[in-house]
């Protein structure tokens, strides 16, 4: 069978690509080496781990706050195998509309392992068989796996990863996990809030590393609210697995003396690579770079012109949003369109409670490329609606440029976090002023007001609201 395209990978970004090309007129095809559509967010990550997220705040509130709300609940018990259970729920509800939007758009599935043999041709490796599938043109969009050190000897049973950690059924008494970034928090969050004892251990001085600096702070203080220990500026040196837990040892960054600390699991957390493995990149001529990356020009085109790339396979934040806008790019440039993407306005965000989002440049970035700015703050705790609600943690931070007044990046840190960014990029999109940002009418009371409040601080002005 020949295509005019052929997508390899059918997450967020290889399925929206996929129906994408088919709604332009493309005879479309998407190869999948699972059973199921979705990738790693839909099936590993981000709809399951959001799933457990809401479930283990939902607990956590019943036993810490509900009676402060007049809400009194007697035997209260958190069950992690229903959690799981309304988690697979979510799941295939969601891979389910996949497969739907694959039929409605007229794309052909092809269950197996991609891999190129020729310039325009792939072979699919399923179970029983082998299909020869040929092309005009493909994208790869084959995403991203954890990584595993070999000292860290994961095993898949007590030393895991984020794919593991989200079918376990029973409550841990205790968990260690290694790195501080968004998988970590997220599900160090899950586990801490539901009783387990959480350790994590982090190389660098901070957690959520690349993000901005003062919602790090207000992130760190909060998890170990719920009872999270952190280690700081640390490095695993090992970890031993047996059939009852896990030996972790590890140790300051300048010392020499050896700390360990036993647990139920490890979580290994320290980031992912590109899958790339066994795709038969070297019979079209692409070569990865010294990260395992593909390279690919301004149109997202790799070595061989025909092939494209996008999401967690090439260079730029690995997110499920960024490779959906790389997949509808990809598609209209095929169609002969100029699509853009503005890289510094995709946001970043972290589902704990509170939640932490962020969109365009840090106070560290801004100063490293010597941009003058100036900064205006807003703590959650001064503002009503956050009080009527108890989600007082966290705070605004909205950043300008000192002499135009452009917002250049916003930070924020508290309840609903997640959505609320959208107003930044949607005002930094059309390059908007911190002052634009202040006169545009916020509902009162709601959680926004404390955006408007922060862009009052970066234009010089003062709190209006309390």
């Amino acid at each position: 069978m020949k295509y005019d395209v052929v997508v390899i990978g059918s997450g967020p970004g290889g399925y929206v690509a996929a129906i994408r090309c088919a709604q332009l007129g493309m005879k479309t095809a998407i190869v999948e080496r699972y059973n199921t559509l979705g990738g790693t967010c839909l099936n590993v990550g981000c709809i399951p781990s959001k799933a457990l997220l809401d479930s283990s705040e939902h607990y956590h509130n019943a036993n810490k706050t509900f009676a402060d709300h007049g809400v009194r609940i007697e035997s209260l018990k958190a069950d992690l195998n229903q959690m799981v259970e309304r988690k697979n729920g979510v799941v295939k509800q969601t891979c389910d509309g996949v497969q739907y939007l694959m039929k409605k758009n007229g794309i052909e599935v092809y269950h197996g392992h991609g891999s190129f043999v020729e310039a325009n041709k792939l072979h699919v490796k399923g179970d029983e068989k082998t299909t020869e599938v040929e092309f005009e043109k493909a994208i790869i969009a084959t995403g991203s796996k954890p990584i595993t050190p070999a000292a860290f000897n994961y095993d898949k049973k007590r030393v895991i990863t984020s794919t593991e950690a989200l079918n376990i059924t029973e409550i841990p008494k205790r968990m260690v996990i290694i790195g501080a970034g968004v998988i970590g928090l997220e599900l160090g969050s899950v586990f801490a809030r539901i009783g387990t004892e959480v350790e994590v251990i982090e190389f660098q001085d901070k957690v959520l590393g690349t993000m901005d600096k003062d919602t790090s702070k207000e992130l760190r203080r909060s998890m170990k609210k719920i009872g999270v220990k952190f280690h700081l500026g640390h490095a695993v040196t090992e970890v031993k697995s047996n059939d009852k837990g896990v030996d972790v040892s590890f140790k300051k960054r300048d010392s020499e003396d050896i700390l360990n600390t036993k647990a139920d699991y490890c979580l290994i957390a320290i980031g992912r690579r590109p899958y790339t493995d066994n795709l038969g990149l070297d019979k079209v001529g692409i070569t990865l770079d010294d990260r395992g990356r593909i390279p690919v020009n301004e149109h997202l085109q790799t070595a061989a012109a025909h092939i494209y790339a996008i999401g967690d396979v090439i260079q730029g934040a690995m997110l499920a949003h960024k490779a959906e806008e790389e997949g509808i790019f990809v598609a209209e440039y095929m169609n002969g369109e100029k699509p853009h993407i503005n890289y510094n306005l995709i946001p970043g965000v972290v589902y704990t409670w509170p939640e932490v989002s962020a969109v365009g440049k840090t106070e560290k970035q801004l100063k490293e490329e010597g941009i003058p700015y100036k900064v205006g703050k807003f703590p959650m705790k001064a503002l009503g609606r956050s009080r009527a609600s108890m989600d007082t943690e966290g705070l605004i931070k909205v950043i300008s440029h000192k002499e135009t007044d452009e917002i250049l990046g916003v930070h924020m840190i508290g309840a609903r976090a997640a959505d609320m960014i959208m107003e930044a990029v949607a005002l930094m999109e059309f390059r908007a002023s911190a002052e634009d940002m202040a006169r545009i009418s916020h509902p009162h009371p709601t959680y926004t007001e404390a955006i408007k409040e922060a862009a009052l601080g970066a234009t010089g002005n003062r709190y209006l609201h309390i």
